[in-house]
């Protein structure tokens, strides 16, 4: 019967093996990260430049942008305003998704034909800052703002 106690033994040592393979697999696999608070209050500016002229400064830069940016069932919706040479408002729906200790966004806004019309945009918002690049048929650009603190 040593053949049987052998192929016991090797049983024995191989589901060990397996179990121990598996502890480091949950051991090293990282843990997922906290969700990401990006709503609450931005300010921040926004740029529109030529890429094919990345040397020469933005032709617009207007310092007056706030964003007020809220979730409710997963849907991400950011309302932007501010002031360059006339108010503007637009309330833009985002789609987003955190990957590590940001959350990813893009989307598409039709700002009206009096407001450039159509733009694509992606951003990546952190804790403390979200910064984005736009562009449309007339126009390309990028936006970054900071979190203000909570009240």
């Amino acid at each position: 019967m040593p053949h049987l106690r052998c192929s016991r033994l090797y049983g024995a040592l191989l589901a060990a093996f397996l179990c121990f393979a598996a502890f480091l697999c949950m051991a090293q696999a990282p843990a997922p990260a906290a969700p990401l608070d990006a709503a609450g209050d931005w300010s921040g500016t926004w740029s529109a430049y030529n890429p094919a002229q990345a040397s020469k400064p933005p032709q617009e830069q207007c310092k007056d942008l706030s964003a007020k940016v809220t979730t409710q069932n997963g849907v991400w919706e950011a309302v932007f305003e501010g002031n360059c040479g006339r108010p503007y408002k637009y309330t833009i729906k985002m789609e987003g998704r955190q990957v590590g200790k940001a959350v990813l966004f893009k989307g598409t806004a039709d700002l009206g034909a009096r407001d450039g019309g159509i733009f694509d945009w992606v951003g990546r918002a952190t804790e403390k800052e979200f910064i984005g690049f736009y562009t449309s048929a007339y126009s390309t650009g990028v936006f970054s703002l900071t979190k203000k603190p909570a009240q």
